[in-house]
């Protein structure tokens, strides 16, 4: 259950976030629908208003990367901050350029980190009790072959999650992870993409048909394709809600198979 709330999300432009702050205003919370990309923001105040919902959500640009996007940020009113912003870089750890990586981290690591400090300290001055909920990954728990760079800047941000829970209790502020599965929004079929612009077969030793066969051998599977509607549904219901479980799996078979990989971890040999 939750009582009404204002929610800040970042990457509303499309994908989970889009469709989780439409759900969640149909059910009265208040929305501050953020997306990084300028072009974003228009389409979606109209689809807002087309809905009849601009009563609801607001829509502004918020790109993490701009400071002072996120100083005007910090001068909003709201009771959830749900870092959802993210970008992803596959390919082999071993192989992939250093300031891709470093990249990968600025995005789905310090901006948000830098955002949320921002939040977190001005609510603990002013006696706020809020929470923050940050989109991981069920890659956040497990590390596949040609997703390691993405998968752990998910693993950081559960690292902060997990010590920002324990900090931040006393101030009454609540955090929480959410964990979707591969489901079928786009996001991971372009991140697919990404190691091809890079990735040379005269140069490098993965080869780029091998790569790719193994990509697209995934999204062949059903874990590989699932259907977001069940996430976002969930979304809607524990990104507003005043209790819930600090770690969010979705779907469940996910879940299993996550545990019973950590457990096998501890067999695991060279």
């Amino acid at each position: 259950m939750s009582t009404k709330k204002t929610v800040l999300i970042t990457g509303a432009g499309s994908g989970f976030g889009k469709h989780a702050a439409i759900g969640m205003a149909k059910n009265g919370h208040n929305i501050i629908a953020t997306a990084h990309v300028s072009s974003q923001v228009t389409p979606l105040r109209e689809e807002v208003e087309a809905l009849g919902l601009s009563n609801q959500i607001t829509v502004q640009r918020l790109d993490l990367t701009d400071p002072y996007d996120i100083k005007q940020a910090l001068t909003w009113e709201f009771d959830v901050l749900w870092n959802n912003a993210g970008m992803g870089e596959a390919g082999p750890v071993w192989e992939i350029p250093i300031d891709i990586v470093r990249k990968n981290y600025e995005v789905n690591v310090f901006l948000p980190l830098t955002l949320t400090q921002g939040v977190v300290q001005q609510w603990v001055r002013a006696g706020k009790k809020g929470k923050v909920v940050f989109t991981s990954s069920m890659g956040g728990l497990f590390t596949p072959a040609n997703w390691g760079t993405y998968v752990s800047t998910k693993h950081a941000l559960e690292a902060f999650a997990e010590a920002m829970q324990q900090e931040l209790a006393p101030y009454g502020i609540k955090i929480q992870t959410i964990n979707p599965g591969a489901y079928y929004t786009g996001y991971n079929e372009t991140m697919a993409d990404n190691p091809f612009r890079w990735l040379d077969d005269k140069v490098n030793f993965t080869k780029r048909a091998d790569l790719r066969k193994g990509f697209d051998d995934f999204f062949a599977t059903p874990e590989g394709k699932m259907d977001p509607t069940e996430m976002i549904n969930r979304m809607v219901e524990i990104v507003p809600a005043d209790e819930g479980k600090f770690r969010n799996v979705v779907p469940k078979v996910i879940e299993d198979m996550l545990k019973d990989h950590q457990l096998k971890a501890w067999e695991n040999t060279i």
